[in-house]
């Protein structure tokens, strides 16, 4: 189940009958929130006097909801608090014997349709599926994209995209580190087509899914999805800077193409652990900050060593090591880049490493 759904979990009933099924649900799933009306409430479980507020108060707080009541009800009460599938959270209803676990929003992306099939497994009842590609046995690639850990640069296109899977049109996939499209093929053979170019920018043709971290204008139709596969390697003199870096970073970015979203990690040498500058910058860019002894960045081959950086770290090399060090071994693609106080380097990790 996507995120570990089972540990946060808001449950909800309004009748008796209801509530006994709610309280099952809660006992066979650590960590969730039993909401009540105050006149079937037991002990410390949480109380609301309507439906339609608990959900409207609970709704972002909680990444999966289960209602034990009536469809109508809950589609009327989350209604308006609909965002995008991209970020609502996933939403079940069950009827009050427990017969049947209805999978009513966000079923791929928020892990309604497990969180659906799980309820019904613990209440012995039928979980009731409805989005088209689990009917017809077909990926979902918001569900296979999110398990390759890749992230959604845009949504838009994801319709088309199904649409076509549907209607049995072929779909192509350019994923030239194998991050996706592998995968694809093992479980679902000859749906997917593979494209080794990337297409011009006016082209039109079958749907189409992108795997890079490169920067691109995808076109209507264009499905992009970026791996967590850059590793940032970063040199800096004492003090330096957070805003220094990141526009340092920016204009290497900018230059060569690369997109932010496809950043994995930063990392420097150890001597640079309480660095303020690299720890504000890694918190800005939500990217872990990996730390290398001088030692291990020595044994590292890079085209740019410098005997000035040797002689104040005890290392040829900084940036250049650091980022083939967090990449495993992986290519570098941008050598030494330099700002006033620091540089960067960047190198690329492929999935087996991501996975390894």
């Amino acid at each position: 189940m996507p995120g570990g759904l089972a540990n946060v979990v808001a449950i909800y009933a309004l009748t008796s009958a209801g509530a006994s099924v709610a309280r099952r649900l809660a006992a066979a799933l650590p960590g969730s929130s039993l909401f009540l009306p105050a006149r079937l409430a037991r002990g410390d479980e949480q109380t609301f006097s309507r439906l339609a507020e608990a959900l409207g108060k609970n709704f972002r707080s909680f990444p999966a909801h289960v209602a034990v009541a009536a469809s109508g009800i809950v589609v009327r009460a989350i209604a308006p608090l609909l965002v995008h599938k991209a970020e609502d959270p996933a939403v079940v209803v069950v009827d009050q014997r427990g017969l049947f676990a209805v999978s009513l929003v966000s079923g791929h992306l928020g892990g309604a349709n497990d969180l659906a099939r799980r309820a019904a497994a613990i209440l012995g009842g039928q979980p009731v599926i409805t989005t088209g590609s689990d009917v017809e046995g077909l990926p979902s690639l918001e569900l296979e994209a999110s398990r390759a850990g890749l992230r959604w640069d845009s949504l838009d296109a994801l319709s088309r995209v199904a649409s076509a899977l549907l209607e049995g049109e072929p779909v192509e996939v350019h994923d030239p580190q194998g991050w996706l499209l592998p995968g694809l093929d093992r479980r679902w053979p000859g749906i997917f087509l593979a494209r080794q170019e990337l297409p011009g920018a006016l082209e039109a043709g079958p749907p189409l899914v992108l795997v890079t971290h490169r920067t691109l204008d995808p076109r209507p139709g264009w499905l992009l999805l970026r791996p967590s596969c850059l590793c940032l390697g970063l040199g800096c003199n004492r003090g330096t800077t957070a805003e220094e870096m990141h526009e340092l970073l920016e204009r290497v970015f900018s230059e060569r193409g690369l997109a932010g979203t496809a950043i994995f990690c930063l990392a420097s040498v150890e001597a640079k652990r309480d660095e303020p500058g690299l720890i504000e910058l890694s918190r800005r860019l939500g990217a872990d900050l990996i730390f290398y002894p001088s030692d291990r960045l020595e044994t590292v081959a890079v085209p740019n060593p410098s005997s000035l950086v040797q002689q104040h770290m005890g290392t040829r090399s900084v940036c250049e090591a650091a980022a083939i060090l967090a990449a495993r071994g992986g290519p570098l693609i941008v050598g030494k880049s330099k700002s006033t106080n620091a540089t960067l380097a960047v190198a690329l990790k492929g999935p087996a490493a991501a996975s390894g």
